[in-house]
């Protein structure tokens, strides 16, 4: 038997895990959760609490270090988000949140200065406003910008905390819209172009890669840090048991939902820039080709918001409410960046409704059946402009996250889609980021081997397409 640990930070809340390779599986045991949440200040500006993050990663780290024996430990995040190191080696603070309001004016003035087609060419990445190279060019001419020697996304900063080792990992590295998709490196062209400063921008390194011991953390020092896949979505499909990858699509589906493919190449042309489809490197040389749809963020923020009028429902209980409001009528854009911003998301739901002349949704049945429906059609609608790009056809979709243990969305998925869908893994993140770290050490000789155990190490559910068929 053989351990690893993973440390998998979300953007609500984290966990610390064990991952056990034995008998042909890999087991799972969560040492810790956390959950966080972002700081405003008074200006509207959004930072992560990363102090709190930082203890929580340590206080896990150390609770899984009672009850296993680890070969290494790997930490993977969401995209784009980063910190700056000083010139005396410290984190400057404050680390802005990826919801920032500061981005929106660069991102259209950058964009026009650059023209899109530059960017996309090189990056094939799609266009958003969170994109770090938006983040920083909005950082330009601040002190804490000025004062940085090196900057890192979030990942590798916490690798950096743990082992006082920097380099950028370069499945994360991708996200940025900094770097050059055909050649696994940064865009210097791209990035002088930006006005960015090239000396903050560190040597990339892939998954696997041994990054150094822990140092400096007492009873942690000495455990091998190791990259895996430090973006939360490349380690998740590095976790879909794929059987016949090219009719084979995947939605990971949490706070944001992911749907697309994995192929050996990138898809990058005028018709892929025209319907906005990113690619995002891959464990071993692979692609994520995706599209970016709005997730469960917006039945969170509206869970949220009814908390907040002393309404407290249950996932379950809306759920149940939902099934019965399914005749409701209306469809919304989940990706209208009216519904971006946290806080007030059933009045901007109301209201984006208004604007458009639908019924605006009044109960939480209603709001829930709404969003769920929603999702699935715009699931659909990404799945057919992945398919006409790429030439694909698919038959099957791996819901992974926690989305794939909402059934009524699964359905609705299959249903709009014209697919099979197949469940999970729930925990897709941790078993890719487990499988990385095993290959590395030898435990597992390649990932189509580590896909067959995690095949084996979770139960899936299964939903055919009812009532409608594919167009």
């Amino acid at each position: 038997m053989a351990d690893f640990l993973a440390v998998d930070l979300g953007a609500t809340s984290g966990r610390i895990a064990i991952g056990r390779v034995r008998e042909g599986r890999i087991d799972l045991e969560v040492a810790h959760r956390f959950q966080h949440e972002v700081l405003t200040s008074d200006d509207g500006s959004i930072f992560w609490n990363w102090n709190l993050i930082v203890e929580e990663i340590l206080k896990g780290l150390r609770l899984a270090l009672k009850v296993s024996h680890p070969i290494s430990l790997g930490i993977d995040s969401w995209a784009v988000d980063y910190g700056l190191i000083g010139e005396l080696g410290g984190v400057l603070s404050p680390i802005y949140a990826y919801r920032d309001p500061r981005t929106e004016p660069t991102f259209k003035a950058l964009t026009h200065h650059i023209g899109r087609e530059r960017i996309y060419a090189s990056t094939g990445i799609q266009f958003l406003p969170i994109n770090t190279i938006y983040q920083l060019n909005a950082e330009i001419g601040s002190a804490k910008y000025e004062r940085a020697q090196s900057f890192l996304l979030l990942p590798d900063l916490l690798n950096y905390i743990l082992t006082g080792e920097q380099s950028t990992e370069v499945t994360n590295a991708s996200t940025t819209q900094l770097l050059k998709s055909s050649t696994r490196n940064w865009d210097t062209g791209l990035i002088e172009l930006a006005g960015l400063r090239r000396e903050i921008f560190t040597k990339l390194h892939e998954p696997g890669t041994f990054i150094g011991p822990i140092q400096g953390h007492g009873d942690l020092n000495g455990i091998h840090v190791v990259a895996t896949a430090s973006h939360d979505t490349a380690a998740a499909i590095a976790g879909i048991p794929f059987h016949h990858r090219e009719s084979e699509g995947y939605i990971s589906s949490g706070t944001w939902s992911l749907v697309g493919i994995e192929s050996e190449i990138p898809f990058i042309s005028e018709a892929s820039s025209n319907v906005n489809l990113t690619n995002e490197l891959g464990v071993f040389n692979t692609v994520r080709v995706l599209k970016n749809v709005t997730g469960m963020w917006l039945l969170e923020e509206c869970r949220r918001d009814w908390k907040s009028k002393g309404y407290e429902y249950s996932m379950s209980e809306l759920l149940v409410l939902a099934e019965e409001n399914l005749n409701f009528p209306t469809i919304i854009n989940p990706n209208d960046p009216c519904f971006t911003l946290p806080g007030l998301m059933t009045s901007r739901i109301t209201a984006y409704c208004i604007e458009k002349s639908v019924s605006p949704p009044t109960t939480p049945g209603e709001f829930t059946a709404t969003i769920l429906k929603s999702l699935a059609n715009a699931y659909r609608d990404a799945l057919r402009e992945i398919e006409s790009i790429t030439s694909y056809t698919l038959d099957t979709l791996h819901i992974l996250g926690g989305g794939s243990q909402i059934s009524l969305l699964n359905q609705l998925t299959a249903n709009a889609c014209g697919v099979t869908v197949k469940t999970g893994p729930v925990e897709a993140t941790l078993f890719g980021n487990i499988a990385v770290q095993a290959i590395s050490s030898g435990a597992i000789s390649d990932i189509s081997t580590a896909r067959a155990m995690i095949s084996k190490s979770f139960d899936s559910a299964e939903f055919k397409p009812v009532d409608r068929v594919r167009e």
